[in-house]
């Protein structure tokens, strides 16, 4: 399987993964000469480029794109078209023109396009997914999930603030696919509409929180940016509150953030006891015997279902509505906090448009 990369900043570390599991990084792109340089290092075989429509011209089966967070839609698109393969590894669209030309684009192709939201695979969240699916909790109707990082306040303001940095030109809710991602993936669901509210109104950039509606009938809480206590668990926490009880990610240091919590109370048991239990995820074994970090799970099933798009003709994990979904909901989210945290509709996606079954 022949895989080209473009952008050799998150892209190195995904070139690194896709050989490790055994896929051949014949191309990659970067306009760093020093990232270029940095490259050569560990793709030696690779053919190195400054400009990503030079990959065009490869014999590719996939790409992965990694390049900055709010340009990747024209990319995929231009792949999709050449019946390439997509791997987006950040915001699918930027806005809603965007996003229902990614989704036409997808329907023409012959290829397909895979999120690369390594955390709807996350050790933590697949087993809250597994305990939802076996009905142990009934029917969800609550979910909260956070992605935080606890920075020192001068290395938020000099991230947040570069308008050179990527962080530092998107609107303060753009960065919410870890959270909602999972959400989407967890209920089935697609966001209809989107409440957004500064953490602090002092300082609107660094954190928000969203409240978003559901058309299971359900509701999200969704908090990221940059909060003290940020989680162990690759700075992402997850819980899911049903009908019949509770399953959360553990607020735990170390290997145990990757934990569940699961919590039923006395009425749901015949005995009227209260059953509370704390849970480990499995652990994933690579190819080579050894197992993989808590944190790289994601990103392993990640690459691994773009290879099974590409040999098996299996879907994406990650298929191309949920994407455009999640990241919309962020573009919903700063018009939001740009009128005084007024709800706001979600567009229709599916309206007048047939999709691949997931």
């Amino acid at each position: 399987m022949r895989v080209g990369v473009v952008g050799l900043g998150m892209g190195l570390f995904l070139a690194t993964w896709c050989r490790r599991l055994g896929m051949e990084v014949v191309a990659a792109c970067d306009r760093d000469p020093g990232r270029r340089a940095e490259a050569r290092e560990l793709l030696p075989d690779a053919t190195l480029v400054d400009e990503w429509t030079a990959l065009l011209e490869e014999r590719l089966d996939a790409v992965v794109l990694a390049n900055d967070f709010d340009e990747h839609a024209p990319l995929a698109i231009a792949f999709l078209e050449a019946g390439v393969h997509v791997l987006s590894e950040s915001a699918a669209c930027v806005d809603e023109q965007q996003a229902r030309a990614l989704l036409a684009a997808e329907r023409r192709s012959a290829a397909t396009y895979s999120f690369a939201e390594n955390y709807v695979f996350h050790p933590h969240i697949q087993l809250v997914r597994t305990i939802v699916e076996a009905g142990e909790i009934g029917r969800v109707n609550l979910i909260e999930a956070d992605y935080l990082h606890g920075m020192a306040p001068d290395a938020v303001a000099s991230l947040i603030g570069d308008p050179e940095h990527w962080r530092g030109r998107i609107e303060p809710t753009a960065y919410c696919t870890h959270t909602l991602s999972p959400v989407l993936a967890l209920t089935g669901a697609l966001p209809t509409e989107v409440a957004a509210y500064p953490v602090d109104s002092a300082d609107p950039r660094a954190a928000v929180v969203m409240l978003v509606r559901l058309d299971d009938g359900g509701l999200a809480i969704t908090r990221h940016g940059f909060l003290q206590g940020e989680p162990d668990s690759h700075w992402s926490w997850f819980s899911a509150r049903g009908s019949e009880g509770l399953a959360e990610s553990v607020r735990a240091p170390g290997e145990r953030a990757w934990s569940v919590r699961v919590r039923k109370d006395s009425w749901t048991d015949p005995g009227g006891n209260v059953r509370d239990e704390e849970r480990e995820p499995a652990p994933l074994i690579l190819p080579d015997g050894t197992r993989a970090e808590s944190k790289a799970e994601g990103t392993v099933r990640i690459l691994e279902g773009l290879r099974a798009c590409v040999e098996d003709g299996r879907p994406p994990l990650v298929p191309v509505l949920p994407a455009v979904a999640a990241s919309l909901v962020g573009v919903a989210g700063a018009r939001s906090l740009r009128e005084n945290s007024r709800p706001i509709p979600m567009p229709d996606l599916l309206a007048g448009a047939a999709h691949r079954a997931p």
